[in-house]
């Protein structure tokens, strides 16, 4: 985790450098920090997309490094970024709404269980379940649910869609303390420890852009300035089973003595299957040595927690995963870079 702690570090820190400071960035970083060759960093520079794994402390961690070079500006892509048509023209989109404010049980339309799923909350209990849930929540999905009725898979899903309500309007309300802790597993995950503990882990934040790392810390208090916030659901395949999910977005812009950064970060809240903890940093990276260019280094870390990829079979289904989430990483930048120039 070490590793992914410092790639953070030289992200923020490439991202917050004035142009005379970036001459050498952020060919050093991708070489001495990520440990690209030469030929992939000028294939990124050429405008195709790296995306790279990266060690992680567990199995079930999973962290890709990710970037490509977008001729476009920093501003064009934050609005990319919190553009829902984006996502929706996405094959693997199955779904995707964004919250009004305040939120609406409306937002929601399409926020729906697959049948295999539907079965599953018939028989879940605590430590075992096939959806990833708090206790409370099974027993809220299952109270009183006449399973011969012909309509109950209406019902299921509209308390589906009120549960995912409830989860946001009480994260709005009091932050990451009402997430979680996911019971659908023997061992009970964590979800507020344990995003505390990845955040703790990237030391960055607090010295590059201290004003954004007490907002994702204590949110909703210490809202800084140029922090814009936005919160989306989604339901997506990524090859195995459809899922549901509940992200906060924040794109987050600072002009300070150590020059401007744009950082784009989304913080999932809640999903239905295989990712516990899922966090996304994204910074736009200038470089001086590209005279009349108004382009940028799009540089991207994901990393997530994600159930299932432990022990032997664990270790199989991971090496999937993880193969499948790197070319995923490529697939997404390119199309990225499609969009921002192709507006131009």
């Amino acid at each position: 985790m070490s590793k992914t702690a410092s790639l953070a570090v030289v992200i923020l820190c490439s991202a917050h450098m004035s142009d005379g400071q970036t001459v050498r960035e952020p060919h050093n970083f991708f070489k001495e920090q990520v440990g690209l060759s030469d030929d992939q960093i000028a294939t990124i520079a050429g405008g195709k997309a790296i995306a790279k794994v990266l060690p992680s402390k567990t199995p079930a961690e999973v962290f890709v490094f990710g970037a490509v070079y977008v001729n476009a500006t920093p501003e064009d892509y934050v609005k990319l970024a919190f553009d829902m048509g984006r996502l929706r023209r996405s094959p693997s989109y199955l779904g995707v709404g964004r919250f009004s404010d305040p939120p609406q049980l409306s937002d929601l339309e399409g926020f729906t269980l697959e049948p295999e799923d539907i079965r599953s909350v018939r028989s879940c209990k605590p430590g075992k379940c096939g959806l990833q849930l708090p206790a409370e929540a099974m027993l809220q999905l299952q109270e009183g649910l006449n399973w011969s009725e012909p309509h109950v898979t209406t019902e299921l899903n509209d308390r589906v869609r009120r549960m995912a309500l409830t989860v946001l309007q009480r994260y709005q309300r009091d932050g990451n303390r009402v997430l979680g802790p996911y019971r659908d597993l023997g061992r009970p995950f964590d979800v507020n420890a344990q995003l505390h503990s990845l955040l703790g882990r990237l030391e960055a934040l607090p010295v590059y852009l201290p004003e954004l790392s007490r907002y994702l810390l204590d949110y909703p208090n210490e809202r800084p300035a140029g922090v814009e916030s936005m919160f989306y659901w989604e339901k997506v395949d990524f090859g195995l089973k459809p899922t549901l999910r509940l992200n906060h977005a924040i794109a987050y812009r600072s002009a300070g003595p150590k020059g401007a950064a744009h950082v784009v970060m989304v913080k999932q809240l809640y999903a239905s299957h295989y990712f516990q903890l899922a966090l996304d940093l994204t910074a736009c990276v200038a470089q001086s040595g590209r005279p009349g260019e108004k382009g940028f280094y799009l540089i991207s870390l994901k990393g997530s927690t994600q159930a299932g990829l432990t022990g032997f079979m664990g270790s199989l289904l991971r090496k999937i995963v993880v193969s499948r989430t790197r070319s995923a990483q490529e697939k997404l930048l390119i199309n990225i870079k499609s969009s921002l120039e192709e507006r131009q």
